[in-house]
């Protein structure tokens, strides 16, 4: 990595953030920023929080590895806090008064976190990552029908929230050195974790058929046949039967068997509706192992993948083969595992630069770089033209987060190969989701399998900054795009590729979904009832798939801001299995420990309570975190222990039990379902949601208005998702300047085509 420029290298940045949140200083310090960790002289409380190695706290080293650290004692050593602060560019604070520092350093970008936001009736609240998925939407659609709500494992709210703190805080200063002023960024933890892990309002994996979530059932629904998970020999295995062909080939392996051969067992629903056919696969199955499994599944194009734990998926060799992990020392002599990064710049990875800080008296002293940036403009990529080929999730996506920025999108498709996301079982034109995800782009429909199509996209190539896609590696090369292709057409240009293993290693042309990312990456194992290691809830949810838009879209804009000072592009390569593993830093890193046979001490545990409620399928999460909380559960329940809550809880409604839970200090939050959301109060104080229309759907919906509140940076505008080719014409005029007798031809010979 020393021959590698990394993207934010020169960029000055104090990191105020304790806890698992620090993780966001991690990721920005990774794309080459100085990070300074700024702690109390004694050591921040993070430094021995949970399981330790040698004394030191392993989720303090996965959040903070490559950082530099400082002591200060705020507010004795605010003059001290405030000169370190006037030589940065960005500030990252929780918890930290940033009151006049604003109106002092006017060039600084202050990223302010907080559970809730700065303002509105749960303001003063206190969160954890259970609380706000319950608050969220999340819960409401995690377990099984039937059964209580199942809090996932990790913390996927606080983690999936980093990265949207790392996209509107690129982004605002991407708008700083266009303008020169700073910005002030109120980030409310509970909007940034809805929007990057699951959002409810949204867009949904491809099985969903374009219903939305809020159009779902009140109770959780089941929704294993769409994913589903079967035993075999030595375990489970998940397969992902989508595609027509997919089927096929899913027919042909089992040796096609007659009960399954009419042409009705092409469609989707058939299979989802069939009452024989799972058990069939099941039973086909039952005798192999996962191994065997995998491989016979790539070879008749099934898209398959086997359970496994943490453990295991830590050292397959697709992690190994691209050094997904990397031991760093923790104290002297101990060294354990951790994730060497989330993002690949160049072919490089960008990943560790060194082990978590000692306190020291650490100063910003390299010299600043020269950034020569596009004019001041009202919003931070107004005039960047972004070429989106990318599809269903991950791609949609990536581009509206630079749409929503003030991007010129261009949403690259073919009528003979529509986005799976346009399709909605509801029968209607365009799916509510797909209007949701692919607001303000313009449609292009291409041919990209002809010489004149694919000459026209590199002419369009020469004049884009950004190419955004997420197909299987190689696909792109295929068509004739390879990277040296596109550098060659246009050195500036930055493109990003989102596959679910990453471009290089023996699984990176695995027909990769979400759901089989999960069970490759730990996750779907994990996610059961406790003592009931079959009863798998993951069904529902669409991670990795907006965080790992998210990871790709920071990469994308790290490498704008290089190219600022360098004047030449770059591509940012994301691998979605790794963008997961890297969520459980500190538990990887515990678990490699403890296998090397080193001493990790257990820490103190935080227990998240789910709670039931009056009424019916009504919850409540609570967070107990030490004897103190304890004791406050005593003053308001009559009890500090579960029993004692539970009876107190089951006599009142969930917005009392979370209202006098918070009121007392207690972390708590009621299971919110994705219909009541928008009527939710705090996220109706803070304006977060919109009702949106789109000409070609009848109901009108709710969607979300912006990634965080900005100070000066307008709301995004709700330019409605393209028809198919709805702008090809005006883009053609637009990008390549042609004039109607250079458009003409392309028409006639279908080369593009122009939705009327």
């Amino acid at each position: 990595m020393a021959d590698l420029d990394l993207p934010l290298s020169g960029v000055r940045i104090v990191d105020c953030v304790p806890g698992s949140l620090g993780a966001l200083g991690r990721l920005l310090g990774e794309l080459g920023a100085d990070v300074i960790r700024v702690e109390p002289r004694g050591g921040g409380a993070d430094r021995r929080a949970g399981d330790t190695l040698g004394g030191v706290s392993l989720s303090f080293a996965a959040a903070n590895l490559g950082k530099r650290a400082i002591g200060l004692d705020l507010p004795a050593d605010a003059a001290a806090f405030e000169a370190l602060v006037a030589e940065a560019d960005i500030l990252l604070a929780a918890g930290v008064d940033v009151t006049g520092l604003r109106e002092r350093h006017l060039a600084l970008v202050i990223l302010s976190i907080s559970d809730f936001g700065s303002d509105g009736p749960w303001a003063s609240w206190t969160a954890s990552d259970a609380v706000l998925h319950a608050l969220s939407g999340g819960l409401s659609r995690s377990g099984l029908p039937g059964r209580e709500p199942l809090i996932p494992p990790g913390e996927l709210t606080l983690q999936t929230a980093c990265a949207q703190a790392a996209w509107v805080v690129l982004a605002a200063f991407v708008q700083r050195l266009r303008t020169g002023k700073g910005e002030h960024i109120d980030l409310s933890l509970l909007e940034a974790g809805m929007q990057a892990l699951d959002p409810g309002f949204g867009l949904a994996g491809s099985a969903q058929s374009g219903i939305p979530l809020w159009k779902m059932s009140r109770g959780r629904v089941d929704e294993r046949h769409r994913y589903p998970i079967f035993p075999c020999a030595d375990g489970f295995v998940r397969l992902c039967i989508l595609a027509p062909r997919q089927w096929r080939g899913m027919f042909r392996w089992m040796g096609e068997p007659e009960q399954f051969a009419g042409p009705e067992w092409e469609r989707l629903q058939t299979r989802f509706r069939s009452t024989t056919l799972l058990p069939a696969i099941a039973d086909f199955l039952a005798d192999k192992t996962r191994d065997r499994i995998e491989a016979e599944a790539e070879a008749h194009g099934v898209p398959a993948a086997a359970l496994l734990d943490t453990s295991e998926a830590t050292v397959t060799p697709q992690m190994t083969a691209r050094r997904a992990f990397v031991p760093v020392e923790v104290a002297p002599g101990l060294s354990a595992p951790f994730p060497n990064g989330t993002i690949e710049i160049d072919g490089a990875r960008a990943g560790v630069r060194g082990p978590a800080p000692d306190i020291s008296d650490a100063r910003f002293d390299a010299p600043r770089p020269a950034f020569d940036a596009p004019p001041p403009a009202d919003r931070p990529l107004d005039g960047v033209k972004v070429l989106d080929i990318g599809v269903i999730v991950v791609g949609g996506e990536t581009g509206r987060l630079f749409a929503d920025m003030g991007a010129d999108v261009v949403k690259v498709e073919n009528g003979a190969f529509p986005d799976g996301q346009r399709q909605s079982r509801d029968d209607a034109p365009v799916s509510i989701t797909f209007a949701a995800g692919h607001r303000n782009k313009r449609g292009l429909s291409i041919d990209l399998k002809s010489d004149r199509g694919k000459a026209l996209f590199l002419d369009l190539v020469r004049e884009a900054d950004v190419l955004l896609s997420n197909f299987k590696p190689g696909t792109l090369a295929a068509l004739g795009f390879d990277a040296a292709t596109l550098s060659d057409a246009n050195p500036r240009l930055v493109t990003v590729d989102s596959s679910a293993f990453g471009p290089t290693g023996p699984w990176s042309k695995r027909l990769g979904y979400g759901p089989l990312v999960r069970c490759s990456a730990g996750l779907a194992k994990e996610w059961v009832y406790p003592g009931e290691p079959d009863s798998f809830s993951d069904a529902i949810t669409v991670y990795p798939d907006h965080v790992a838009a998210r990871i790709g879209a920071v990469g994308a804009l790290a490498l704008l801001i290089r190219r600022m000072r360098t004047g030449r592009g770059g591509s940012a390569s994301v691998a979605q299995a790794e963008v997961m593993l890297a969520h459980n830093g500190a538990k990887i890193a515990a678990l490699g420990a403890r296998a090397a046979g080193l001493p990790v001490s257990a820490g103190q545990r935080i227990e998240d309570w789910l709670i039931a409620c009056a009424g019916e399928d009504e919850w409540c999460v609570v967070t107990v975190r030490d004897d103190a909380d304890r004791a406050l559960l005593a003053s308001v329940a009559r009890g500090c222990d579960r029993i004692s809550v539970e009876r107190w809880a089951a006599e009142r409604m969930p917005d009392e039990v979370m209202e006098t839970l918070q009121a007392a200090g207690i972390p708590a939050g009621k299971m919110v379902r994705v219909v009541e959301m928008p009527d939710t109060p705090q996220y109706k104080a803070r304006g977060f949601f919109r009702i949106a229309h789109h000409p070609l759907i009848e109901v009108d919906s709710a969607v979300e208005i912006a990634p965080a509140h900005f100070a000066t940076i307008p709301d995004p505008e709700q330019g409605p998702a393209p028809r198919i080719g709805e702008h090809s014409v005006e883009i053609l005029r637009d990008w390549l300047r042609l004039d109607d007798a250079g458009v003409a031809p392309l028409l006639a010979d279908k080369i593009i085509e122009q939705a009327v």
